[in-house]
């Protein structure tokens, strides 16, 4: 799961994510859920209207091929442990079934 536990100091916990844009530190037990680029807007809406999540901005570093080091704004959803991992199921299965996972044609 790509959760995050934000109550931790930048660098100090695993995989050393940083800090929101938020003005105010986060609370502590709160986790976010990134949601990786592509994901359809209307999903994004309907999970956020759908379970008890805040939509955040954080900015995170690249990791790969000629962008290592770059920084993004990626979208996150920030919750409790268990409605983010509820949340993270559900834009899973809504993502699958628009793109029709199972036919690589799409043929329905």
């Amino acid at each position: 799961m790509s959760e995050e536990h934000t109550g931790d100091a930048p660098g100090s916990g695993p995989g050393e994510q940083e800090q929101t844009d938020r003005p105010s530190p986060p609370d502590e037990g709160l986790y976010d859920l990134i949601i990786p680029p592509g994901v359809p807007k209307t999903i994004i809406i309907e999970i956020s209207k759908k379970f008890e999540v805040e939509l955040v901005v954080r900015k995170e570093k690249l990791h790969f091929a000629n962008m290592d080091g770059d920084e993004r704004e990626l979208l996150a959803f920030r919750g409790k442990k268990e409605v983010v991992q509820e949340a993270e199921r559900y834009m899973v299965k809504r993502v699958r079934e628009f793109i029709g996972e199972g036919d690589p044609l799409g043929s329905g």
